[in-house]
């Protein structure tokens, strides 16, 4: 049953990760990877979420395993994230590079700690 669960997540975090970054990517004009950004800030945020409520006592294992396993594992993308990095390294856009990996890194840990301080507020 805990496979499904992940598999029923993943199925839904893969499509939403790749539909969310086309529209994101299309409506901006710039070689800065605005849709690898969004999908991995939201990740971010929604496991942020999950953890609180667990911890709380509000989000059983299962929901763990659709949202935070499976969702979150298809929907973010570190992958992507380092491979674009260094497409920006290698194209010459250093400044898109190193603004990539700081953005990145500060609003994904800024919306994660956001996530658990909400769940918190809210089930505490």
């Amino acid at each position: 049953m805990n496979w499904l669960l992940v598999i029923l997540g993943a199925a839904v975090g893969a499509p939403l990760r790749y539909l969310t970054d086309r529209a994101i990517q299309v409506r901006h004009d710039t070689v800065f990877p605005w849709g690898t950004l969004v999908v991995n800030v939201t990740g971010c945020l929604i496991l942020g979420l999950l953890t609180g409520a667990a911890s709380a006592g509000h989000a059983s294992g299962h929901l763990q395993l659709l949202l935070g396993t499976g969702l979150c594992g298809a929907l973010t993308t570190y992958s992507t994230f380092s491979y674009e990095t260094l497409r920006l390294t290698e194209t010459g856009a250093g400044f898109y590079a190193a603004a990539n990996v700081a953005v990145s890194v500060t609003a994904g840990l800024g919306a994660a700690f956001a996530g658990v301080a909400f769940a918190h507020a809210v089930w505490s």
